[in-house]
């Protein structure tokens, strides 16, 4: 089938429809049904345990957007492309706006190691295609406790799920690759600092044990927070001898990376528009 269908930057509305028209392909699909049961619906009786997520869900406030590749450079820019039109609309679209992104799944059965290789391959791409500097204010060493990935200016938090997952389901997801990019700014109020941040933590990491039937992740941590990495928590270990020792993205504030005309995003839509 052909893939127009899934490009650009799309609403809950949008993907939906194309969803139950027909018009993405079944693998985009099936991570659709398969993200939007997982938010909704209960797991041996436990809602999913980040509950922001739900209403995000609920109250159709979350963008998507689908990549056919984890490693095709065309693939990868037409994320790039994705990504910066969602930075320049999601404040207006909600409150909490964060963007789930869909991946094609592989052609062939990943190990763990392979997931990990495949996210930082994405990340790098993308700051190396980054239309915007690194941030000043944010450090460009990962063993800095106030590192976090950034693009287009904005430091942010992409969080994974994938395949390999067998116990911990909150992270699992059977297509293949997916992540969601979460902005600093629809963390405000709910930060480690404050109270209302505090007491999120708390439901959050009680609903994760009886969702998981686990004990949350021991990387599981607050940005900012001293002895806490941002880094591992993108895409957990399921077996730690198959995660990266140390991150394994190179960070520059040298600007441009690469020819200035591949910085430049070939579209802007709106939610719901094609990109080209």
């Amino acid at each position: 089938m052909n893939d127009s269908g899934a490009r650009g930057l799309m609403d809950q509305e949008t993907i939906r429809a194309r969803v139950d028209a027909g018009a993405v392909p079944p693998w985009v699909a099936a991570h659709y049904e398969h993200f939007r049961a997982s938010m909704l619906d209960e797991r041996d009786g436990a809602p999913f345990p980040c509950y922001f997520g739900i209403e995000a869900e609920r109250e159709g406030d979350l963008l998507y957007a689908a990549c056919r590749s984890t490693t095709h450079k065309d693939a990868l820019l037409a994320l790039r492309d994705a990504l910066s039109a969602y930075l320049a609309v999601y404040r207006d679209h909600a409150d909490r706006a964060p963007l789930v992104v869909f991946f094609a799944p592989p052609n062939r059965p990943l190990s763990e190691a392979e997931y990990h290789e495949r996210l930082w391959n994405v990340l790098q791409f993308l700051h190396v295609h980054d239309p915007e500097p690194w941030p000043d204010e944010i450090p460009t060493d990962p063993d800095d406790s106030r590192w976090e990935f950034c693009f287009g200016g904005e430091p942010m938090f992409p969080t994974c799920r994938a395949p390999f997952y067998d116990a911990r389901k909150s992270r699992y997801c059977p297509v293949g690759l997916e992540i969601t990019f979460q902005p600093r700014t629809v963390f405000e109020g709910i930060t480690a600092d404050t109270a209302a941040g505090q007491r999120a933590r708390e439901v959050i990491q009680e609903r994760l044990e009886d969702y998981d039937g686990v004990c949350p992740h021991a990387d599981l941590g607050d940005w900012g927070v001293e002895g806490d990495r941002e880094w591992p928590q993108y895409l957990f270990s399921s077996d730690p001898e198959q995660a990266p020792g140390e991150c394994p993205m190179l960070v520059s504030r040298d600007h441009p990376k690469v020819d200035p005309e591949l910085l430049v995003p070939r579209s802007r839509p709106g939610a719901g528009a094609e990109a080209d």
